[in-house]
Order: C-alpha cells, then structure tokens, then sequence
C-alpha cells in the first residue's frame, strides 16, 4: 500500500495558518489585510510598467538586474524575518515519520501560497512579456517563469534550512536588526540609482544586466531576450543554468532537513568556558561612575547591546542618521545642517525610556521612592544616551563639512546638533513619563495593541515640542547668517547651542522627575500591557 500524498496537507496547513493568524486580532486581520492590499497594488502598477517597457532598446538593462534583486531578497528575507513564515522552521516537524524527499516536494509547493511568490510571479510576468518577441519566446517565458519563480522559493528554504538552528536561537535573532540597516542603505541606494538613471537614462544598467544575466534566477530571464534575438543556443544555457541551480538548492535543501531530522541541537548550548568568561567579564562598568548612576548607565547600555528591540532601534537609527547627510553631501546637494538629523535620530531614544523596559519596570519602579531617585534614574539614562550621541554627531557632523568643504559652518552646525539632541533629551524624559507604551517582545511590532495612539502622542508630539524648543538657537543661526557682518559670529553658535541644549535636559530631567514618581503604578501598567 502506498503512503498517501502529503503535499494537498502541507498547501491546506499553509492556508490554516495564514487563516488561524488572522483570527488572532482584529488588528492584525486589518494590518495583514491592509499590507496585502498595497502590496498586490504595487504589484499590478510594476506589471504595468515592466509591459510598457515592451518594445524599449534597453528593456533587458531593466527586467534583467530587477530579476536579480527579487532572488537576492529572497535568499536574505529569511535571515532578516525568521518569524515571517511558521512553515521556514522544518525542526517543527522532525517527531512525524516524513521523508525528505516528499517533504521537500511538499513545502516547495506550500511556500507557492501567498503574497511573497504572487508578488515574485507578477514581477516575472512583466518582466518576460517586456522582452519576449515571438511565439518561441513566449513559449520560453512560460518556462522561465516557472523557473525563476521556483528558484526563488527553493532558495528561500535553503537558506532557512541551512540556518534555522540559528535563527531559532536567541542570538540568532539578532540577525533581524540588520533588516533596519539593509532596509536604510537599500532606500538611500535605490533613491541615489533613480537620480543617476534619471540623468543618464537606462542604458547606465547594460553592463550589470550582461553579468547578472548568468546569474539564476536572472539567466531564466536572460533566456527569453536570447530567444527574442534569435541567439538560441545562448538561451538553452541559461535556461539550463536556472534548472542546474534549481535541483542544487533543492539537494542542498533536501541535505540540510535530512540532518536537522536526525541530529540534536546544540548550537544554542554555552560552553563552559564562555559562560565562565560572560561572568567574570566586567567590561565597560569598570569605567561608570558609582552608585546608582552607573549601574543604571550600564544597564541601560547592556539593553542597547543584548535585547534585540533595542539593538534594532539603535542600529536604524545609527544608520539612517548617517545615511541621510552622507549621501546628500555625496551626491552635491546636502547641506551641513543635514547632519542634525544624526542627533534627531539618536534623540528619539529617549522617548518610552521606561517601555523598553516592559515588565521588568516593576524592578526599577522598587527603586523609586522620591522624585530625586527618579531624577537620578532619568539623569543616568541620559548619560548613556549621550556616551554614544555625542561622539556620534560630532563624528557625523565633521564627516558631511568636510564631504561638502563648508569648514566655516560646522560650529553652527555643531550648536545646532547639540540644542536639539537637548530637548530631545528634555521632552523625552518628560513623554517617558506622560504617555509611556509597552513594547511586545516577540514579533515585529513595536507598539502593543490599543497603545499606537499614545506612540504617535509620545514621539510626534515630543519633536514638535523638540523643535519649538531649539528655535531660539535656530533665529540665532538665521540672524548671524543673514547680518553684514554676522559670519565673523557664528563661531558662537557652538558653545551657545551646547550651553542652551545643556540647561534644556537638566530642565527636562527636574520637570519628568516628580511625575515620574507620582505615576509609577500608570506607568508600571502601561509597559506591562504587552
């Protein structure tokens, strides 16, 4: 008697899951609704505009490399996201009698269903019907579509399979924080290729496009423009290439869950040795101040270090802030300025300092006494705040001057820099206090549900008040930039803009202090909330 098919199951547990993760909430129906819907939206408008290509001397430049950045997003996707998709993790199964093969067979089929390949297929769609000419190029695109659709998905399952011990550990988590950096430095590049393609048009893709064209899923592509051009022979390599690389991945796929099958998990096991050097490392908190000031500094910089919500929010935020003047600079068209947006961006750290804390703040809260307690507590917040701020916008603000060659702004520059990151200091503490939210520690959200309103209340509200606080320093800047003779002044703006955003944060800090103290239970309830 043969063992009955096992890939009609692994399609209907998909589609149980995605059904049963919806019913979850409301708000998670509404957000993986509203997700859906702009995503298939775009979707539509890219095949729209790949068919428009049709017919386009460089519609290969374009289609081609755009093949090339879908495999490549498919093959880190789930290293960024390992709690995307349930189904990525095999270990889940490793109890029932399956054998690989049929397992592989099943899951290549189950991970077809959803946004994520129909998405890939409308890409791949465009992209053929733009290049293809011909009823034997269409023929092909049929088959390259396939192709390049199945390597996708077969290089997604590969990669999770090679390392889901990793990412089911809890360091291997980390590798989520990238996706901030990636996702910052991908939109800065896309932004600075559409300028450069805008002003030199789409021939500046040929040369990518004749090497990516090699490259699978991109040479199934590369194979339907060969048969447009009547260069038969080129076309059955590249089709060729994608096929080779497609039964690859799904041996390479098949070796992997064969061993995951059979093999324990150590890999989320400490040695002895490095567990003895965790304990007795001291590290940084031999350099704190004492008291309670410095074991809330090293607390504070052991969250940035070791919980991944923060490390996360640190590492966007590092890298965004860099990024934006960077690029602009590099591209001719910042400004100095432009490098207070790497103070902003470390600014907003200290806003819901004590809902990174979730419920642990019970902890801190035994602590608190008085309104002097919670101004040492806020005050040595602050500090470590600014062991990494201020090193770090000074860093940013140098780098930018010089990119531009404008030396005789960076003490304006500077001033500005440190007025804001001040009442940032300043309305964060307060926010903190006022309108304090719980951050869920599993998933991607950061925010719990029914607390979205108080974020945007926190965050928004505190810039808005951040930046009415520093336009004393900002008419400064416009008056002496304006005046006769005001340049030969502006030096000034560096110690007064670092006078004045120094007396906002200890005024920030005097003013949260005893609200922090009066509303410990609220505040306490509020960050337990997720």
């Amino acid at each position: 008697m043969s063992a009955p098919a096992i890939t009609p199951v692994f399609v209907r547990l998909k589609l149980s899951l995605l059904r049963n993760g919806l019913r979850q909430s409301g708000g998670r129906k509404a957000a993986y609704i509203t997700s859906a819907v702009f995503a298939l939206l775009f979707a539509a408008l890219q095949l729209i505009g790949l068919i428009a290509l049709r017919g386009h001397a460089h519609a290969e430049s374009v289609v081609v490399p755009a093949a090339a950045v879908v495999g490549l997003g498919w093959a880190v996707m789930p290293l960024f996201f390992p709690s995307g998709d349930e189904t990525l993790d095999p270990t889940r199964l490793v109890m029932l009698p399956l054998r690989p093969r049929p397992l592989v067979r099943a899951l290549l089929t189950a991970s077809l269903v959803g946004i994520g390949p129909l998405f890939t297929l409308c890409l791949l769609v465009g992209s053929v019907v733009a290049v293809a000419r011909g009823g034997a190029a269409f023929a092909v695109a049929v088959v390259a579509v396939v192709l390049a659709l199945l390597v996708c998905v077969a290089l997604a399952r590969a990669v999770a399979a090679a390392n889901v011990r990793l990412l089911t550990s809890r360091k291997g988590r980390d590798l989520a924080v990238l996706s901030g950096l990636v996702i910052a430095i991908g939109a800065q590049i896309v932004n600075f290729g559409a300028q450069r393609l805008g002003a030199s048009g789409l021939g500046e893709l040929d040369p990518a496009a004749e090497v990516l064209q090699w490259v699978p899923p991109a040479s199934a592509i590369g194979a339907v423009h060969a048969v447009s051009e009547g260069s038969y022979g080129l076309a059955v390599a590249q089709l060729a290439l994608s096929a080779g690389a497609l039964v690859a991945l799904l041996a390479l796929w098949s070796r992997h869950l064969t061993r995951l099958m059979t093999s324990p998990d150590g890999s989320t096991l400490p040695s002895a040795e490095s567990a003895a050097k965790e304990r007795s490392s001291t590290g940084l908190a031999r350099l704190l101040p004492s008291g309670r000031t410095g074991t809330v500094m090293d607390r504070s910089l052991r969250y940035i270090w070791r919980d991944p919500k923060t490390k996360a929010a640190w590492v966007t935020s590092l890298a965004i802030g860099l990024i934006v003047p960077v690029f602009n600079a590099w591209q001719g068209t910042g400004s100095v300025y432009f490098a207070c947006f790497a103070a902003g961006m470390l600014g907003i750290q200290m806003y819901n300092q004590f809902g990174q804390d979730t419920s642990a703040f019970w902890m801190v809260a035994m602590t608190i006494s008085s309104a002097r307690d919670a101004y040492v507590e806020l005050r040595a917040r602050a500090y470590a705040l600014l062991l990494i701020t201020l090193p770090y916008a000074t860093l940013v603000t140098v780098l930018t001057t010089a990119m531009l060659g404008d030396w005789q702004r960076l003490p304006e520059a500077l001033g500005l820099s440190f007025a804001l990151l001040g009442a940032m200091l300043a309305t964060g503490a307060w926010t903190s206090a006022r309108f304090p939210y719980s951050i869920p520690q599993e998933g991607y959200k950061n925010v719990a549900p029914g607390q979205t309103g108080l974020a945007w209340i926190s965050i928004f509200g505190g810039m808005m008040a951040a930046a009415l606080l520093c336009a004393p320093v900002i008419a400064l800047t416009i008056w002496l930039n304006v005046s006769a003779d005001g340049d030969d002044w502006t030096w000034l703006l560096l110690p007064a803009g670092t006078a004045y955003g120094a007396l906002l944060a200890a005024a920030g800090l005097k003013l949260a202090a005893p609200r922090t103290a009066r509303r410990l239970p609220e505040i306490l309830a509020a960050v337990s909330k997720g």
